[in-house]
């Protein structure tokens, strides 16, 4: 391998990221906060790899190069590549390596030319590649059938820090629907203590307490009848910081002391992400997540339909909400959705906020991988053209399907063969009209 292959997995909270190696030991990426961050405790200030020295997250500020699933700030995701670039994380001359990077889906064309410029003009990459997460995650593990190749068909439940995707994948082609929620902050503040500076413990809290209920409906019946004693009630110790003590979930043999601060998680357990599944409790006019996929389905050609429902497949930090799978499986209606002849299959992955990064650190393995790649000589002699040619790219199936029509319009156009009668004294056309010809 002439130059190392950088893999970069941008997601929206944290970046995942490694160098292509001979032996593989970079197949495991370095874990990365996407964020620049203020501690008001000890007053310092944190750059995406330094927050790993943080000791005092009480009130951390969050400077977030994405917003709403989009970079938005260049300056705070440029200090948080240079971090990674810099001898302490990769150690890289970026001028010698080339690069894999993820970007969201339904990107920008603005943005993705801002992603040309930083990679070509600022860092100097020999050459790169980007692409959206689950466009390459036939290259990893998630679909793997013992001996068998990955499926030609499969369903791509993209579930993350920003959005929740559905993405079909068949010879390329892909179809997004988006769901988007974050109510813990907004609802533990409400009821209990003030949270909403506390970014760091909430995502703590929602990682340790969450899960997702088989029977909403029952589980929240159990909370109102019996608010402090129930089998659902998750009890988490604030952390102490004068201590340096982190936050944890009490167990029944814990000794609280007098000083500790105990947030009681009761029905916000699994209101979170019950939104996933009905974003109508919030007022979001948007299909739930079962309905999604059966959508998406929908839309492709029926004789292969029967392929999608067999090979769904799992990826993003909010899938490993306890419950998920079983929710989406048993409980969300998804099998009665599908056809009776079609089986149902989820497949989840071993890590799955990892999943995407591996999936792209196996593709840029390959040999033909330098085949999709945009040099640097063909960026110099043709801008951000020569990255819309060759990357997988939303727009490129809208441009499609309007040539498809445009074509069918044309077609139905033409005039009709003769049938042998004369023809009729044509009336005037009227301005405007679709049967106006410049002759």
């Amino acid at each position: 391998m002439k130059n190392p292959i950088v893999v970069l997995d941008n997601g929206a909270s944290t970046i995942k990221v490694g160098v292509v190696t001979r032996g593989g030991e970079g197949k495991e990426p370095r874990v990365v906060q996407n964020a620049i961050i203020r501690s008001k405790g000890d007053k310092a200030t944190y750059v995406g790899h330094e927050f790993k020295a943080c000791s005092d997250f009480a009130s951390l500020h969050y400077r977030l190069p994405f917003e709403k699933g989009y970079v938005v700030d260049w300056d705070a995701q440029k200090a948080v590549w240079d971090g990674i670039f810099s001898d302490q994380v990769l150690n890289l001359n970026t001028t010698e390596a080339s690069l894999l990077i993820t970007e969201p889906y339904f990107n920008l064309p603005n943005i993705q030319e801002v992603y040309d410029q930083f990679i070509f003009e600022e860092y100097e990459f020999q050459s790169y590649y980007r692409c959206p997460p689950a466009s390459i995650i036939s290259y990893g593990s998630l679909f793997s059938h013992s001996s068998l190749s990955p499926p030609e068909c499969m369903i791509v439940v993209d579930s993350g820090f920003s959005f929740t995707h559905v993405v079909p994948i068949m010879e390329g082609k892909v179809i997004w629907e988006a769901l988007l929620t974050n109510q813990l902050k907004e609802l533990v503040s409400f009821r209990q203590w003030n949270m909403m500076d506390e970014t760091y413990i909430m995502n703590h809290v929602k990682e340790s307490c969450c899960l997702v209920s088989p029977d909403f409906k029952h589980d929240l019946e159990v909370c109102r009848v019996d608010p402090k004693h129930n089998p659902i009630i998750r009890e988490y110790v604030l952390p102490d910081l004068t201590k340096n003590k982190r936050g944890h979930i009490r167990h029944p043999d814990d000794i609280v002391m007098d000083n500790d601060q105990v947030l009681v998680m009761n029905n916000e357990t699994f209101t979170v992400p019950e939104i996933i599944f009905r974003p109508d409790d919030i007022g979001l006019d948007q299909a739930g997540l079962p309905a999604t996929i059966a959508h998406c389905i929908s839309l492709l050609p029926a004789d292969v339909q029967g392929m999608f429902w067999a090979n769904i497949g799992l990826i993003g930090g909010n899938t490993k909400f306890p419950g998920f799978k079983q929710r989406l499986y048993d409980f969300a209606e998804l099998r009665t959705m599908a056809p009776v002849d079609s089986e149902v299959v989820i497949y989840e992955a071993d890590d799955p906020i990892t999943e995407a990064y591996k999936s792209a650190y196996n593709f840029a393995s390959k040999p033909e991988f330098t085949q999709h790649v945009v040099t640097r000589a063909e960026y110099a002699e043709s801008g951000s053209n020569a990255s819309r040619r060759k990357f997988p790219d939303w727009r490129k199936s809208q441009q499609a399907e309007k040539e498809k029509g445009a074509g069918k319009q044309l077609e139905d156009d033409r005039p009709q063969p003769s049938s042998g009668k004369p023809p009729k004294a044509r009336s005037k056309p009227v301005a405007g009209s679709s049967s106006m010809r410049r002759r």
